[in-house]
C-alpha cells in the first residue's frame, strides 16, 4: 500500500512540476495498522497523510488559535512571497504592473483555486486531489492490476477503494497535513467526531511522532517487536468494552518509555501484559492519564518537537471517558475482572 501511494504521489509531483497550486511531499503513514499493532478487519482503512508544501513564490504561514489541549487549532495563511531584495526592484507582490502581469501568464495558482480568503481549505484541497487522482490513475502501472474507485466519505479526507480480482479490497484514507516547522507536528485535516468545523481550520496531530516514536523503540528493543505483540493482545482483550485505542496505546507508549528494553521479551510476556493492565486500571481509578507528549519532557531527543510542547501543562486524556461515566465505571469493572 506504501508503495503504490509512494508511486501515485511520484506521479503527481511531476504533474504538478510547473504548477503554482501546491507541492506534495511523500505519504506518511500512520496509525494502529502502520505502527504494527493493528487488527485488522476487512474494511479497515489504511491511514496516510499526505503533507502539502507550498508552491514555488509562495509561503505558508501557519495562524494559530486558542489551545484547545491536546487540540490546537489554526488556519494556514496562504501569501505571495516578496523577492525585491533578490531582484533589487519591486516584485510582483509590491508592484501592481508587475503583479498584474505576473497573473496573466500564469494559469491557476492555490490562492484561486485552494483558498477562502487567502487562507488554505481542506474542502478546497479534497475535491481539488480527488480529480486529480481520477485524471491520473490510468496513467500509474498499477491501474493495470487495480481498480480505483474514490468513495464519499467526509470533506475533510479522500478515500480510495481498491479492487483486484479475487483479492479483498484495500481500502486507503488519505488525510492531508501541513508541517510545523522542522518538526514532527502536523497540522492535519482530519478532525475528531465533530464535521461542523470551517473548510479553514486545520488540527494539531501527534500521528507522525507517534509512528516515530514506535520507529525508535523497534531500533531500541533487542527482542523484535515482542511490545507490539503486548499491544495486540490487549487491543483484542479490550475490544469487548469498546475500550479507546487512543488510550490504550499512550499508556503503553508511557511504559514503553519507563520499562528497561531488556523486559520486553517473549519470557516476560505476562508481566508485561499484567503492567499494562494494572497501569490502565490505576489510571481509570485516578480517572487520569496524561497525553504522552503534551509536558513531558522525556521524550526521546529523536523525536522532534515544537518547544511549547514539552513546555505546555500535560492533559489528562482520560476526561472524554470519565465525561461519560456509565462507559468509564464498564471500563473499570472489565479491567477489575481482567
Amino acid at each position: 500500500v506504501k508503495q503504490l501511494m509512494d508511486n501515485l504521489v511520484l506521479l503527481l509531483q511531476r504533474q504538478l512540476l510547473h504548477s503554482y497550486i501546491l507541492k506534495l511531499r511523500p505519504v506518511i503513514g500512520v496509525g494502529s495498522t502502520f505502527e504494527g499493532w493493528g487488527l485488522r478487519k476487512k474494511k479497515d482503512a489504511y491511514h496516510l497523510l499526505l503533507p502539502l508544501w507550498p508552491p514555488r513564490g509562495y509561503n505558508f504561514s501557519l495562524v494559530l488559535g486558542e489551545t484547545q489541549a491536546p487540540a490546537k487549532y489554526c488556519r494556514i495563511h496562504v501569501e505571495l512571497l516578496c523577492a525585491c531584495r533578490i531582484l533589487k526592484r519591486l516584485c510582483n507582490v509590491h508592484d501592481p504592473v508587475q503583479q498584474e502581469r505576473w497573473r496573466k501568464v500564469t494559469e491557476e495558482t492555490v490562492l484561486d483555486v485552494l483558498c477562502t480568503n487567502s487562507y488554505l481549505d481542506v474542502e478546497k484541497v479534497v475535491d481539488w486531489f480527488q480529480r486529480l487522482v481520477k485524471e491520473s490513475w490510468e496513467l500509474l502501472l498499477e491501474s493495470r492490476r487495480y481498480k480505483m474507485k474514490v468513495l464519499p466519505s467526509s470533506r475533510r479526507s479522500c478515500q480510495l477503494q481498491l479492487t483486484r480480482d479475487h483479492w479483498r479490497p484495500l481500502y486507503l484514507k488519505i488525510i492531508f497535513g501541513v508541517q510545523q516547522g522542522h518538526t514532527d507536528l502536523f497540522f492535519s485535516s482530519e478532525t475528531a467526531e465533530d464535521t461542523s468545523i470551517p473548510g479553514t481550520m486545520w488540527i494539531e496531530t501527534f500521528s507522525v511522532a507517534e509512528m516515530k516514536f514506535f520507529s525508535y523503540i523497534a531500533m531500541q528493543f533487542p527482542y523484535g517487536n515482542f511490545h507490539l505483540r503486548c499491544l495486540r493482545i490487549c487491543s483484542h482483550v479490550l475490544e469487548d468494552i469498546d475500550f479507546p485505542s487512543y488510550i490504550l496505546k499512550t499508556g503503553v507508549m508511557h511504559l514503553l518509555n519507563t520499562t528497561p528494553a531488556s523486559g520486553w521479551s517473549r519470557w516476560d510476556e505476562f508481566r508485561r501484559l499484567s503492567d499494562i493492565l494494572v497501569f490502565l486500571h490505576c489510571c481509570l481509578k485516578q480517572k487520569h492519564l496524561n497525553h504522552f507528549f503534551l509536558g513531558n519532557r522525556d521524550v526521546p531527543k529523536e523525536i522532534i518537537l515544537p518547544s511549547h510542547v514539552q513546555t505546555s501543562q500535560p492533559h489528562n486524556i482520560l476526561q472524554c471517558l470519565v465525561q461519560n461515566p456509565a462507559a468509564h465505571a464498564k471500563a473499570l469493572r472489565w479491567l477489575e475482572h481482567l
